[in-house]
């Protein structure tokens, strides 16, 4: 049993939970109470904004529409003004663009070139809308104004601007530097660069817009002057530093080319000094004509590199597919004269050659050596050109190959037929300048080797040179009435020829056709030097055993027959020193032998009184007398 006081305890605690309980209750109820009105009142609030903005929208929309209609009308009056605007300065374009179209574009292309495009734009939007109105005549009018204006500057920026390549440019630009391993490229600036962007400019809208190719004929007329000056002006240069510095030149560019000359004058082939007295003007040294033949193969090279430069230049102005037919029209002049020129030439030989003067054909030589060097370059810079263009190069050529080929044949045939004249007959027995020019002649044509040498080799020309040379000195020989001097004449000059063709690469030629050339030519000259030691038979034959009489010897015939042939040889000449000393001393050998002979046999037999009369010269002085044989100056 639970004690009571506990349990009134235990029913105290309950009971007070219970209150607490439905106090939270009650707070709880009033608070739901409380929500539930607000929750009425936000509805209600919540359904009048509603309708608030029903109403709103209602009101808003229509003029949301009205004011976007305002909008795009606004946005089309502009428009509509922007075009009228537009169309209204189609109208004052001509006006507008007056001032600057009469002042032209000298000075401001760019803004010359935009007034054009207004103009071209307007007579685009009058012949698209009213190709009737007045004003579209007024606009095409000016645009032909504006079009002729450009092309008036394009004429007057290349007439003003181009200007021959000065002759010193060219010559550095043609020369070749042996000593320089990479030759530094020199360029020719034909135009300002500013001048040249700008015809550039006025190029290519001539081309796009001007639908014209009127200034394609004033470039190509311009640059030809300009090339066929430069190429003057180089042969002037030629001509006045000659004539006042007294230096000339090789005819030969210089060029790495084996066989081509240098600057320094061309060596000629050694000969007998005495000769050159005696040569014919034609093979004295021509200054004159020296600086013509380098004068025109200068020019020849100067016109290749100038005309490639010029293609260069016009590539850069001139639409592509006009482009070959622009080039072969510019060079053509300067081509054409050229070829007149080397025209002349060839007639110019020609006529030397129907006067018998062969010495034109050293004038072509070089120039043909020249062309034919210079012709891969040639072809190279007229690819593209016209046939007839191509071919005038080749055309020279062939000309100077034939002239040069009928200049030797001809040579050949004047040697043969050079007459026996006695004045023109060296008196001395020295050699003939027949002989002289002969060798001389073919030495000459050896500094031209790949293009005469050929020739000369391929139809045995050298050969028949020197043949009808041997001829024609033998049937000279025979003017002289002394057999001796005879014997020396043609020992001279076979000797000359010997050592000409020894001392040049005329042997290497000549053995081609005539294989025992060297060996033949010894002994023509050894025979010729047999036939003049028999001269002195008449003089030794006086002191020979069979004709000395016992009583008397012959030693005053020996005297007198030495003394005259002393006399008569002594002013005779050899000029080969080896030669000379080798005739000398030969003959003293013979003479002297038979004349101590002779003494030593009749030393001891009396008969005379007067010795001395008869045993003039002692044996010394015979071989002294001997020795002095062919010295003209003792």
């Amino acid at each position: 049993m639970i004690p009571t006081e506990d349990a009134s305890a235990r029913k105290r605690e309950i009971e007070e939970k219970l209150k607490q309980e439905q106090e939270t209750l009650s707070f709880i109820r009033e608070n739901m109470e409380k929500s539930d009105q607000l929750t009425k009142g936000m509805v209600s609030i919540l359904s009048s904004f509603e309708s608030r903005l029903m109403q709103l929208e209602n009101s808003i929309i229509p003029v949301h529409k009205q004011t976007e209609n305002l909008q795009r009308l606004q946005e089309n009056v502009d428009k509509t003004l922007s075009c009228m605007d537009h169309v209204i300065s189609y109208y004052h374009v001509a006006k507008d663009t007056d001032k600057i179209i009469r002042e032209g574009p000298t000075g401001r292309l760019d803004e010359y070139l935009a007034c054009i495009a207004k103009i071209q734009k307007a007579v685009e939007y009058f012949q698209d809308n009213n190709p009737d109105s007045p004003e579209l005549n007024t606009v095409k009018a000016r645009f032909e104004k504006g079009k002729e204006l450009l092309e008036a500057e394009f004429r007057g920026l290349l007439t003003r601007y181009s200007k021959p390549v000065p002759p010193i440019l060219i010559l550095d630009a043609i020369t070749v530097d042996e000593e320089l391993e990479v030759q530094e490229e020199v360029t020719l600036e034909h135009l300002p660069e500013a001048v040249l962007q700008d015809i550039i400019c006025i190029s290519g809208w001539l081309v796009e817009y001007g639908r014209n190719q009127d200034f394609m004929n004033v470039y190509f007329q311009i640059r030809s002057n300009q090339l066929d000056r430069s190429i003057k002006g180089l042969k002037d240069h030629f001509r006045k530093s000659s004539a006042s510095s007294g230096i000339l030149y090789s005819p030969a560019v210089q060029t790495k080319r084996k066989d081509t000359p240098t600057k320094k004058a061309p060596k000629r082939p050694e000969h007998d000094s005495s000769l050159s007295s005696r040569l014919p003007s034609f093979f004295r040294k021509d200054d004159v004509l020296d600086i013509e033949i380098d004068s025109y193969i200068h020019c020849i090279s100067a016109f290749v590199k100038l005309a490639q430069s010029e293609y260069v230049l016009l590539t850069e102005i001139i639409p592509e597919h006009h482009q070959k037919k622009t080039f072969d029209s510019l060079i053509q002049e300067a081509l054409d004269n050229l070829m007149l020129e080397g025209d002349n030439i060839v007639a110019a030989a020609r006529r030397a050659i129907m006067r018998h003067d062969y010495s034109a054909v050293l004038t072509i030589f070089p120039i043909l050596r020249h062309l034919k060097q210079t012709k891969p370059d040639f072809d190279s810079t007229l690819q593209g050109t016209a046939a007839s263009t191509k071919n005038k190069l080749p055309t020279l050529i062939t000309s100077m190959e034939t002239i040069g080929a009928k200049a030797l044949e001809e040579f050949a045939d004047s040697i043969k037929n050079d007459p026996d004249k006695e004045y023109n007959m060296p008196k001395d027995g020295t050699v003939h300048e027949l002989t002289s020019n002969a060798i001389l002649f073919l030495q000459q044509l050896l500094d031209f080797q790949e293009t005469a040498g050929a020739m000369l080799a391929s139809q045995g020309r050298e050969g028949k040179v020197l043949g009808n040379l041997q001829l024609n000195l033998l049937s000279k020989s025979k003017v002289y009435e002394d057999s001796a001097l005879s014997a020396i004449f043609l020992h001279n000059n076979y000797n000359y020829i010997l050592k000409s063709l020894e001392k040049s690469e005329l042997i290497q030629l000549v053995t081609v056709t005539q294989k025992k050339a060297e060996s033949s030519y010894r002994e023509l000259i050894e025979q010729q030097k047999q036939i003049y030691q028999r001269s002195w038979y008449k003089v030794t034959e006086h002191i020979t055993d069979r004709n000395m009489p016992a009583f008397q010897p012959g030693t005053k015939g020996f005297n007198d027959g030495l003394e005259e042939l002393c006399k008569i040889q002594k002013v005779w000449a050899i000029p080969d020193k080896e030669q000379r000393d080798s005739i000398r001393h030969a003959q003293r050998r013979v003479v002297s032998e038979a004349y101590r002979a002779f003494l030593q046999r009749y030393a001891n037999i009396s008969f005379t009184k007067n010795p001395e009369k008869y045993h003039k010269y002692r044996p010394e002085q015979v071989e002294e007398m001997i020795e002095r044989l062919f010295d003209t100056s003792a």
